[in-house]
C-alpha cells in the first residue's frame, strides 16, 4: 500500500497506550546467525521462548519469520513447550534481529463515528546508530506488516525506535536527550524538529525529556530502561542505592527530571521508584539489566526479572502496588538480556480494533 499523505496527526491518529487492548503482540523471531545473541543463542532462545509462551497465556503472538521452513520449526518447538497452536500467527516477513520494539510496526489508531481506524508509521531504523549493519530487512518490516494487514502506511523521514519513547495515553510522550538527539540517529536534528516529529506522527502533544541512559545500553538512552508511564498521571523509574554504581548518579538526575516535569495539562507526575538489579554481566560487559523493560499484555504486566530473589520480588510487588487491576508476572531474561534488551525491547504491540 503507498504512504498515506499528510501526518498521522493530521488525519486524526494518536499512538495509543501500551495498556490500551491488545489485539496482539509481534514479535520477530532470532535468528542463530544473527549477531544479538554471540555464543549464547541456545540460551537465550530459551528465554524467548518463555517469553511468548507467557504473553499467550493473555493474547494471541504474531512471529516474523523467513520462510515456510522457519516457521514450521518455530511452531514445532513452541507447540512442544505448551504454548497453545491457536495463540500463534506466523508471518513470512524477514528481519535481521529480533527487537522487534525498534523495527517493527508503530500502530496508530483514530475514532471515526465510532468506528476505529487503524495505521501504520514506518519510521527510518539504523541499528541504533549504524552500530550493526546490515539492517535493511530490519527497516522494512513496517512496510511488510502494513501490506499483510491492509493498513495505511505513513512513512516518516526521520529514525525513531519504539524503545526511545514512551506514551501516558493523554498526549504525553516521554524520551530522552541522548538517543534522540545523538547525530549518529538524525545528523543533529534540532530538538524542536524531533519534538515536531514525534507530534505529527505519533500524534501527541506534549514531550517530557529526560538525559542520560544506563550502563551497558547500546542504544544510547532508550527511555524503556529507565522510567515508564503506567497511567496518565504516574511514571515509574530505576533507582540505584549505591553510590559507586555507574548508574547512580544517572537515574538521580533523570529523578530531579522528573520531579520537574509537568504532563499535558501542566500537573505535576506522581513519580514512583523501583530499585534497579545488581549488575548483571558477561565475559565482562556490563548488561543493562533493568526492570524498567516491562511489557502490558491484556490483564497483566510482563516485568523482566534477573534470578536476584530479593530485588526481583520488591519490583514485582511495588509494580503490583501501582498496577492494581492487573496480574504482574515476573518473566526470566538472564539469557535473553545477552543480547542487550529484554521482553519490552522484544515486543510491540497491536492494538485492538485492527
Amino acid at each position: 500500500m503507498p504512504p498515506t499523505t499528510g501526518t498521522p496527526r493530521e488525519n486524526g491518529y494518536s499512538f495509543p497506550p501500551e495498556w490500551h487492548r491488545h489485539a496482539g503482540t509481534w514479535i520477530s523471531w532470532p535468528r542463530p546467525e544473527g549477531i544479538s545473541f554471540p555464543d549464547r543463542y541456545h540460551e537465550s532462545i530459551e528465554d524467548v521462548i518463555q517469553a511468548v509462551a507467557t504473553i499467550a497465556r493473555f493474547e494471541p503472538v504474531h512471529l516474523n519469520v523467513p520462510n515456510g521452513n522457519y516457521e514450521r520449526i518455530v511452531r514445532g518447538m513452541l507447540i512442544d513447550r505448551g504454548v497453545p497452536r491457536h495463540r500463534l500467527r506466523f508471518h513470512h516477513i524477514a528481519s535481521n534481529e529480533c527487537w522487534t520494539r525498534d523495527h517493527g510496526p508503530a500502530f496508530v489508531l483514530r475514532e471515526r463515528r465510532g468506528h476505529i481506524d487503524a495505521a501504520v508509521v514506518d519510521w527510518a531504523f539504523n541499528a541504533w546508530g549504524d552500530k550493526y549493519p546490515p539492517y535493511d530487512a530490519d527497516d522494512a518490516v513496517p512496510q511488510a506488516v502494513a501490506r499483510e494487514l491492509g493498513l495505511p502506511l505513513f512513512a516518516a523521514d526521520i529514525v525513531m525506535e519504539g524503545g526511545a519513547v514512551d506514551f501516558n495515553g493523554a498526549g504525553t510522550v516521554l524520551t530522552t536527550t541522548a538517543c534522540l538527539l545523538n547525530p549518529n540517529r538524525n545528523r543533529g536534528l534540532p530538538r524542536a524538529d524531533v519534538e515536531r516529529h514525534l507530534r505529527d506522527y505519533y500524534g501527541q502533544g506534549h514531550v517530557v525529556w529526560l538525559g542520560d541512559g544506563i550502563a551497558g545500553d547500546d542504544t544510547d538512552g532508550h527511555v524503556d530502561d529507565l522510567a515508564r508511564f503506567v497511567d496518565s498521571r504516574t511514571i515509574v523509574i530505576g533507582i540505584e542505592q549505591d553510590p559507586s554504581d555507574a548508574n547512580f548518579h544517572v537515574l538521580r538526575d533523570n529523578r530531579r527530571r522528573l520531579d520537574r516535569a509537568r504532563d499535558q495539562d501542566g500537573r505535576p507526575f506522581t513519580i514512583v521508584e523501583l530499585p534497579m538489579p545488581r549488575p548483571v554481566s558477561y565475559k565482562g560487559q556490563r548488561l543493562p539489566a533493568t526492570y524498567m523493560n516491562f511489557y502490558f499484555v491484556n490483564r497483566a504486566l510482563l516485568v523482566p526479572v534477573f534470578g536476584q530473589r530479593a530485588r526481583d520480588a520488591k519490583a514485582l510487588a511495588t509494580l503490583q502496588r501501582v498496577v492494581r487491576k492487573r496480574r504482574v508476572v515476573g518473566v526470566d531474561c538472564r539469557a535473553l538480556i545477552w543480547g542487550l534488551g529484554a521482553i519490552h525491547c522484544l515486543t510491540q504491540q497491536q492494538p485492538f480494533g485492527i
